[in-house]
């Protein structure tokens, strides 16, 4: 498959702080070889004694065999890490025992090969569903040559060696002082279609040498989640892989945080959090066929969680998105949209704004609407809508894509 590169794709992978206490290596197990392709497909990050995780991941139904493996070792492990391993190329979802045998062959080699506990290995896969291996041991088998090149991240090859239709590699860094130490975090992400997120989005992993403790940094990581990777959306579908975990080893020497009460908390948070929503805005900037970065706020709803579902209403609407594809300021459609999330709005008092310039007001037209500045907006490779409901003090942002002829191009010939 031939993938147009997203018009958002930066000219470089940026530079990536160093984070201590991970190592990691990539390697390929020739997943691509029947399309002819050559290409690293498995990573293997590896982590100091001492390193703590916390995750989230998809609510499917059709959870894959890594999602319910990963839920169990978190529980079993008390948020302990010592190491994961990620292919793409086939995602060990909808495999039955066949893919719990998978697992149970990869997690054996990750013991055999780090020492580890097996509930402090953790596992994802990403690719074709209902397609099992032949060989349970196929990822498994390459765990000694990973583990024989160790070394500090390459974070751009453990980027591509994940990727599926993704156009470009995504990454994203940031460094904080604690005191008079510094802590460095560095993530990487793939997802660019079947992305509607349902407690996490994709495949998602960022890595902290802070140190906090596990039950906060559970709670840390499922806030993170929901102002990042659960804010955006590509096309409406949930994937049965969606994973997002964050693994702080704690080896700058910063000291321990164990609660929200400590005074680096804060700091920690918002560094995390900007990198979470740098990765969460690539994810979208590479949605399958897209050529728009669209922003949905919507404000002055009974409360937050109801602003997101009329947020998530508009922007998972094909009339919506395929209007915006056009440069057509359909403001009518995104009406429908609010309407269609059945949650409270006052429709005589409704607002929207295309950026700055407001387009409706008090339940109809804007009187100072004017076709000419609001389509200017929706031809722009960015775009910002805001609608108010009117009913209290609730808000959220969704963060989205149009939807282009490319959107069906890519996914009618995924197989193939």
């Amino acid at each position: 498959m031939n993938l147009t590169p997203s018009p958002f794709a930066p000219d470089h992978f940026p530079a990536l702080p160093p984070v201590k206490g991970v190592r990691a290596a990539t390697g390929s197990r020739g997943f691509y070889a029947k399309r002819g392709l050559t290409r690293d497909d498995v990573f293997l990050f590896v982590f100091d004694k001492g390193t703590h995780a916390g995750g989230v991941f998809t609510r499917s139904a059709t959870a894959s065999a890594d999602v319910l493996w990963c839920r169990e070792a978190l529980t079993r492990g008390n948020g302990r890490a010592s190491a994961l391993v990620v292919n793409s190329g086939n995602s060990n979802a909808f495999t039955g025992a066949r893919g719990v045998l998978k697992n149970d062959a990869t997690l054996a080699a990750m013991t055999a090969a780090l020492g580890a506990s097996r509930e402090a290995c953790f596992l994802a896969a990403t690719g074709v569903i209902g397609e099992p291996l032949a060989d349970p041991n196929y990822v498994g088998s390459i765990m000694p040559e990973l583990t024989a090149r160790l070394d500090a991240p390459d974070w751009e090859a453990c980027a591509r060696a994940f990727m599926t239709t993704d156009t470009f590699a995504k990454g994203a860094g940031t460094q904080r002082e604690i005191g008079r130490t510094r802590i460095n975090v560095s993530g990487i992400t793939k997802g660019s279609g079947m992305i509607a997120p349902n407690m996490a989005t994709m495949l998602a992993y960022m890595f902290t040498d802070a140190a906090i403790a596990p039950e906060l940094l559970q709670t840390l990581t499922a806030r993170i989640a929901e102002a990042s990777f659960n804010a955006i959306t590509v096309d409406s579908d949930t994937s049965t892989s969606d994973s997002f975990m964050i693994f702080a080893t704690g080896a700058s020497g910063a000291p321990l945080i164990t609660s929200e009460a400590d005074p680096h908390f804060k700091t920690v948070e918002e560094a995390l959090l900007r990198v979470a929503l740098n990765l969460a805005h690539q994810i979208v900037k590479d949605g399958e066929g897209a050529q728009k970065f669209i922003s949905i706020r919507v404000r002055s709803a009974t409360d937050d969680r109801s602003a997101k579902r009329v947020a998530a209403a508009i922007a998972n609407s094909p009339l919506v998105k395929t209007a915006l594809a056009a440069g057509d300021a359909n403001w009518g459609r995104i009406v429908m949209a609010v309407g269609k999330a059945m949650e409270p709005v006052n429709a005589g008092q409704l607002a929207i704004w295309f950026g700055d310039h407001q387009v409706a007001e008090h339940g109809g037209r804007a009187e100072d609407y004017d076709e000419t500045i609001a389509s200017a907006v929706c031809a722009g490779r960015e775009i910002d809508i805001t609608v108010d409901l009117a009913v209290g003090h609730g808000e959220a942002v969704v963060y989205t894509c149009d939807l282009t002829h490319a959107y069906i191009d890519i996914n009618g010939a995924y197989r193939t």
